[in-house]
């Protein structure tokens, strides 16, 4: 708020004084900001110093074969992304120190093009007269649709007037990595390659010159890095969406990461979480951390209320004494007796299987009913039989002996009776974790591809692009149409609507804008 003089003299005492706090509190947050964006530069700065002495210096030659690729593959990704970060906080739109690139070759001419024209919206010149388009102005972007390379073609014609010598052109649409050569279908076909089809970028590079197309892992690693870092804010928006919901699901899985310096990698973590089976939201997020602690889990959820479904890992047990109610897995709980049985063809084992397998086949019927009728069907069937399956756990423990397998088996479902039979008495809540189970298993497939992450930003960067392409097929989407679209939309899509970009709500937006060109061309 800015207030003139004249202005100042109509104030009385009390709004002179308001008026100075107002001003105190808008110069501290500014004071904030600037405090803020200056140790992360310090902090980014420094982060690309490393990853540069790492890059060049003699540590990069401590791996050999697919661990030297895949680790240059992490840098230079890891480089951009932190640049584009850096550029952003210094307001900078082109980057900070000039890198030498290789000069851009020249498109293949056998390549299908698309021509694409760029005008003016008006050819008459401010002045009144008629401009006249003197020459124009080409420049080509390689796109990609599964399978096939081709060309975009802008054409922007550079108009003139001949009275006041002014000239005008239309300028080219923003795109997500402005001035590159990539198109954004190529662009979402190497993060699809990479994330969803677990390719590294080395073997895209063979794959694209089989093709005959050469595209330098260099290259694709700095679209990686950028893209990464634009598509973030709608991983963020995705975990608050995720976080409105009472019932969500949670697990995590090892994947080894690399130590830099060291030529050897230890084991981190990829967290899973995703709403419950039954919640309306289709949606994972996958979050990697550097340990399997607690304290990440509770920096994920925040001081999120709700009920979490999870295995027996003590890491959960502090969100449950904050007040997240815990909801058990029958799953884990049959596979105790299952190992039981396989192992020592334990007739307790095997009835325990038998038991808890109707407890299964009663939800084979539920889980296509509505809440109401699954309710009902649950208390009329499901809940004698899991009072006969206590009761009988119960008098199995009081005969055997502490610390045999058997009594560990009884011990688990006993000592979490509670928590697993709480689906019982709500609809929505699932028997077991095997949901969150699923969408682990994509993660599990691109472990041996991957062999390890490159870096704990690597590692993040590819948790969140795996968030995405997982949610669009929960979707029922094509990833790559997911990607691309999202990809052209984002330069210029408000960050107040960026939620319209979630996979979930994405349909809708395509039916808008499809019934927006229809109206155009009716009109």
């Amino acid at each position: 708020m800015t207030s003139t003089p004249d202005d100042l003299d109509q104030l009385d005492a009390h709004q002179l004084r308001e008026l100075a706090r107002q001003l105190m509190l808008a110069n501290a947050r500014k004071d904030q900001d600037i405090t803020f964006k200056a140790a992360r530069i310090t902090a980014l700065s420094h982060e690309i110093a490393i990853l540069r002495r790492h890059k060049f210096g003699q540590k990069s030659e401590q791996f050999s074969g697919e661990q030297a690729l895949l680790f240059d593959e992490a840098v230079g990704e890891d480089l951009e992304a932190i640049e584009r970060e850096l550029n952003k906080l210094k307001n900078q739109s082109a980057p900070s120190e000039p890198r030498d690139k290789p000069r851009r070759a020249t498109l293949p001419p056998e390549l299908p093009r698309t021509t694409i024209h760029h005008e003016p919206a008006s050819t008459t010149c401010d002045c009144g007269c008629q401009l006249k388009r003197i020459r124009e102005d080409v420049s080509e972007k390689l796109d990609y649709t599964p399978g096939t390379f081709s060309v975009e073609r802008h054409v922007r014609g550079v108009w003139a007037c001949t009275h006041c010598q002014s000239m005008t052109q239309a300028s080219m649409p923003a795109y997500i990595i402005d001035k590159g050569i990539a198109a954004v279908g190529l662009l979402a076909q190497v993060l699809i390659a990479k994330y969803a089809d677990h390719l590294p970028l080395y073997r895209q590079e063979a794959i694209f010159k089989r093709d005959g197309m050469h595209i330098p892992r260099s290259s694709m690693a700095q679209w990686v890095g950028q893209c990464g870092h634009e598509l973030q804010p709608l991983v963020d928006a995705l975990r608050r969406c995720i976080l409105q919901h009472r019932i969500i699901h949670a697990d995590e899985t090892p994947v080894r990461m690399l130590k830099p310096g060291s030529g050897k990698t230890h084991k981190a973590y990829l967290w899973t979480y995703a709403p419950g089976k039954f919640e309306s939201l289709k949606a994972v997020i996958y979050d990697f951390n550097e340990g399997r602690a607690g304290l990440y889990a509770r920096e994920f959820l925040g001081d999120w209320q709700g009920q979490l479904v999870v295995d027996d890992y003590s890491g959960y047990n502090a969100l449950f004494r904050q007040g997240v109610t815990e909801l058990g897995c029958m799953a884990h709980a049959r596979r105790k007796f299952f190992d039981l049985h396989k192992n020592n063809q334990s007739p307790v084992g095997q009835q325990a299987l038998e038991l808890i397998g109707e407890l299964y086949a009663i939800e084979r019927e539920a889980v296509t009913l509505s809440p109401t009728r699954r309710l009902a069907l649950r208390q009329e069937k499901a809940r004698p039989l899991a009072d006969a399956l206590h009761a009988w756990m119960l008098a199995q423990r009081q005969r055997v002996l502490n610390g045999t397998g058997t009594a560990k088996a009884l011990d688990y479902s006993l000592k979490r009776w509670v928590a697993l039979t709480r689906y019982l008495d709500d609809p929505f809540i699932p028997i077991d974790n095997n949901h969150i189970e699923q969408q682990i298993r994509p993660v599990a497939v691109g472990r041996s591809n991957w062999l390890f992450a490159g870096s704990l930003r690597a590692g993040k960067r590819a948790a969140a692009i795996m968030s995405l392409i997982q949610s669009a097929k929960l979707n029922g989407l094509n990833p790559h149409a997911y990607l691309k679209d999202v990809l052209t939309r984002l330069p210029t899509h408000p960050n107040s609507r960026i939620d319209e970009l979630l996979p979930h709500n994405w349909a809708a937006l395509q039916a808008d804008s499809a019934d927006a060109v229809l109206e155009k061309i009716c009109a």
